[in-house]
């Protein structure tokens, strides 16, 4: 339900009955009043109750929720249980947590069902419209720690690439995680990255410079 029409005997108490049945607050909304409504000749003869629209905003606090039910519903499906926690950062990054017994599977070789668990959600969330939203969906702190660990293998390969004087080739890696490593040698001096081949074997290369 992404909006509702609420009729009740005055603008404010239409809006509150309308937060109540979106499960918002009134910055969540934007509000069309109707109809003013009026209390009539000695607040009963003539009367006429007010009428209000509300509409839900699409930001990222509502793709968050959206991106949760979906989540939610997945692991239903799956018969897998864990706790999700939203955190949303700003209008462009949204995070859901999940944590819980054996959630192995969610994450899968290097990630990979992760990924595409992710790719589904943001999918869905963004076809709500609005300005698009980057969701990212971690398992037990699995990206935190593979991103510490890719970090330190990018500044190990191009320390490499540099006393060797020739390029270093990485394994094929997502494009997660790939963007992790440019970022990491952006200022690096010494060293330039680039990727080369297609999807799924795309992989970053590290040339020294000259």
């Amino acid at each position: 339900m992404k909006s509702v029409e609420i009729t009740a005997r005055s603008v404010e108490e239409a809006v509150n009955e309308g937060l109540e049945k979106l499960g918002a607050t009134r910055e969540d909304v934007e509000v069309t009043v109707l109809e003013e409504g009026s209390k009539g000749l000695f607040g009963i003869l003539g009367s006429r109750q007010a009428k209000v629209r509300l509409e839900l905003i699409i930001n990222a606090k509502y793709k968050s929720q959206v991106a949760k039910n979906y989540l939610q519903e997945i692991l239903r499906l799956m018969n897998v249980e864990a706790d999700i926690h939203i955190d949303v950062s700003d209008e462009e990054n949204v995070r859901l947590a999940m944590y819980g017994e054996n959630l192995g599977l969610l994450i899968g070789r290097r990630g990979q069902t992760l990924d595409a668990l992710q790719y589904l959600v943001s999918m869905v969330a963004n076809r709500e419209g609005g300005k698009w939203v980057r969701i990212i969906i971690d398992v037990e702190g699995y990206r935190s720690r593979r991103e510490n660990t890719l970090k330190s293998l990018a500044q190990r390969l191009a320390a490499r690439a540099v006393d060797s004087g020739r390029r270093v080739v990485l394994d094929p890696m997502t494009p997660l995680e790939r963007r992790i490593i440019h970022t990491e040698l952006s200022e690096n001096p010494d060293v330039e990255t680039h990727s080369e081949g297609r999807e799924p074997y795309r992989r970053v290369i590290i040339v020294p410079k000259r």
